[in-house]
């Protein structure tokens, strides 16, 4: 019991570090919300080396994995090497064309879903009906982006903002919990 209570304590020693990194992360919530061309211009960098690293690992999949539909996989992945290479040579036209990069990138990740949901209908999966209605909502929210690129660019940076506010509130809340539990092992002594 007693090399339990010593585990605990030892892992909750540095307890004030999720509320340092709960302050950051509402501060840089914050901060989406009060400069939204400034997080929208961050957010332009952060996708251009998402496409392109995940273009790197599906198409290193997709040639791991040569058997059935892999052409589908290899297809996204060289697109997202591209989408992504050129968003990070040209950071600020891709900071204007974001919505627009995202936007074809997600619809082509929704068509390739409703392909991946019909073979899962051949395969008497009966999940097929929940992957093709998300596929056909990726769709709908793809084209959003295609043809409203404000609204898309608005609402990345308040989901975005929100996200960060959620786990900044989330990581606050555990270092509370944990300054607390010290506290009672502390007494407990």
């Amino acid at each position: 019991m007693e090399t339990l209570l010593k585990e605990v304590e030892s892992g909750i020693k540095h307890w004030y570090i999720p509320l340092i990194v709960g302050i950051v992360l509402v501060a840089v919530g914050i901060w989406c919300i009060a400069t939204p061309v400034a997080s929208y211009l961050a957010l332009a960098v952060v996708f251009a080396i998402g496409f392109f690293l995940s273009g790197i690992f599906e198409t290193f999949f997709a040639i791991a994995n040569r058997s059935g539909k892999w052409g589908w996989t290899l297809a996204m992945g060289i697109m997202s090497i591209v989408v992504g290479f050129l968003m990070m040579v040209n950071p600020g036209l891709s900071a204007v064309t974001l919505a627009f990069y995202v936007g074809f990138m997600l619809l082509f990740y929704s068509v390739t879903g409703i392909s991946i949901a019909l073979g899962m209908k051949e395969y008497y999966n009966d999940n097929w009906k929940t992957l093709m209605i998300v596929a056909v909502l990726g769709i709908i929210l793809s084209l959003i982006m295609l043809f409203k690129p404000a609204f898309a660019g608005i609402s990345v940076v308040l989901w975005t903002a929100f996200t960060f506010f959620t786990i900044g509130f989330f990581r606050i809340y555990v270092a509370v919990r944990l300054r607390k539990i010290r506290k009672m092992l502390k007494n407990a002594e």
